[in-house]
């Protein structure tokens, strides 16, 4: 059974994300608590722990992957920005919206789209997970915590153990999430578009 530790969901303790920190930069894999659901995540660098994520979830290399940001700041290391991109972004964030966008080389070519070179850009507005991306001072290599031949993410602390806790290295608990994936909006080429409706409203970020 992985490491379960109980964090306080508006003032998360610091001792508690130190610890899933370090397991982070051992190259672990945990799963923490997001503005929408649960996810599971690991180090950009970690090969072996995003290869155990996507094994998890039953994907494969053709399924995005998302970079969790503290800022947009951040975020704009990582993906490349134009205006029309960046003022569509400063709509939803933070919130419950994953954006793909075009990657730069600070991406490593194996969490890349395959054929794009797209990848996953999220700031969710959740105390731990920003403590947690704070604390590790880079994004959290991460993808929604549902299961395989499920549409919508695990949910209940206890059911997200049993489901997943042989598997991973630690679980941050901070009671349930909202329960529902983040709004996936393709922006690699203008307008831009809405792939996956979820708990982000769409109409926020001025797109139908």
């Amino acid at each position: 059974m992985s490491q379960r530790l109980s964090v306080h969901p508006t003032h998360p303790q610091i001792r508690l994300v130190r610890q899933a920190v370090a397991l982070l930069r051992a190259g672990g894999v945990i799963v923490y608590p997001t503005d929408s659901c649960y996810a599971l995540g690991c180090g950009l660098d970690a090969f072996d722990a995003a290869a155990r994520i996507r094994t998890i979830r039953g994907i494969d290399d053709r399924h995005h992957l998302t970079l969790v940001c503290h800022d947009l700041a951040q975020a704009g290391r990582y993906a490349r920005l134009d205006n029309w991109q960046f003022r569509i972004l400063r709509q939803g964030v933070p919130g419950s919206y994953t954006f793909l966008l075009p990657a730069t080389r600070e991406v490593p070519r194996r969490v890349k789209h395959p054929r794009r070179s797209t990848i996953g850009v999220r700031v969710p507005d959740h105390p731990v997970a920003a403590a947690l991306v704070a604390e590790l001072g880079e994004p959290i290599l991460s993808s929604s915590l549902i299961l395989p031949g499920e549409s919508t993410p695990l949910n209940e602390p206890d059911a997200i153990a049993a489901a997943v806790g042989r598997r991973i290295d630690a679980f941050l608990d901070a009671g349930p999430c909202a329960g529902e994936a983040s709004t996936v909006v393709d922006l690699e080429s203008a307008p831009g578009a809405v792939v996956r409706v979820g708990r982000g409203d769409p109409a926020a970020l001025g797109l139908d």
